[in-house]
């Protein structure tokens, strides 16, 4: 079997590049710079409003449904033609959440031959006292040999406005907690689930953190879909989260925490339990229809 850092150098169904390739050789590659080009390109659709002053049709927030990188990539361009290194103004970034912002960056390092996964848990950094549903860019730094997760949707307007006070490059993990982490800390009775989920909508709760932990589970094994995709062993309650589940989950949430000796362990498990893997047609629950995954 491949190493961890092996198999997150390469491109899965969701970060292949298609047909903006050769686009990608002129980049740079500190990341500070990538994460700039990232957020010259993406806006996201919540905070556009709130900070940007953009107020988006629900076409335009639609574009937050699209999947696969290169998708992506042709909408971009379809907004504006110019290279991705050129910042487009406000009104014609491609609305997106962060997970998008997360899959780009994740593609660049990944073109760039630089072992790279999102991953899916909670922000610490939006609300005071509450843990947001968020995703971040999580890459593999060889000089200090370690995994370090990366924030790129964090622009110098957000920092400001949420008053963030660390290095949106280097993550601690006390501000971004791994899905797996959510679900153990709730499970011990250090935490509580209502602070997990979209708190200012009022949806939190195991069930929410279980269906990160999947979501985190499947990014791991490079199919990372939208935030608000369901599939198998998700529910949407927490009267639905059975004996036999909370076990399951369990031993998945010390997975995707254990590091890359889990590894092996990671790629088994998703591939052999149907009701964790990716199948072909996933429920949107936004557009609240059935939905197949492009690759």
């Amino acid at each position: 079997m491949q190493s961890p850092q092996e198999y997150y150098r390469h491109d899965g169904p969701m970060t292949a590049l298609g047909a903006h390739a050769d686009e990608f050789r002129a980049m740079p590659t500190d990341l500070a710079s990538l994460c700039e080009i990232v957020q010259g390109v993406l806006i996201h659709r919540d905070i556009a409003p709130w900070l940007y002053g953009l107020t988006l049709s629900e076409a335009q927030r639609d574009d937050g449904n699209l999947r696969p990188f290169a998708r992506m990539l042709t909408r971009i361009h379809e907004l504006d033609p110019r290279p991705l290194t050129t910042a487009r103004d406000v009104g014609h970034r491609l609305p997106s959440v962060c997970r998008h912002f997360s899959l780009m960056l994740c593609s660049i390092l990944r073109h760039q031959n630089i072992p790279a996964r999102p991953r899916c848990g909670f922000g610490a950094y939006f609300t005071p006292g509450k843990f947001e549903d968020h995703w971040v860019c999580e890459y593999w730094n060889a000089k200090d040999a370690r995994w370090i997760l990366v924030d790129a949707q964090l622009d110098a307007i957000q920092r400001k406005a949420l008053h963030v006070d660390f290095n949106p490059l280097d993550v601690p993990r006390d501000k971004f907690i791994i899905a797996g982490e959510a679900w153990q800390m709730c499970r011990s009775g250090g935490a509580d689930p209502a602070n997990f989920g979209l708190t200012h909508v009022h949806l939190s709760g195991m069930w929410f953190i279980a269906g990160n932990v999947l979501r985190d589970l499947a990014s791991l094994n490079k199919m990372e879909l939208l935030p608000w995709d369901v599939w198998g062993a998700m529910d949407m309650n927490d009267e639905a989260i059975t004996g036999e589940k909370k076990a399951m989950l369990d031993r998945i949430a010390a997975l995707t925490l254990a590091g890359d000796d889990a590894f092996a362990e990671i790629r088994a498990i998703y591939d052999s339990d149907d009701r964790l893997r990716v199948p072909p047609i996933v429920f949107n629950v936004l557009r609240n229809a059935q939905e197949e995954i492009e690759r």
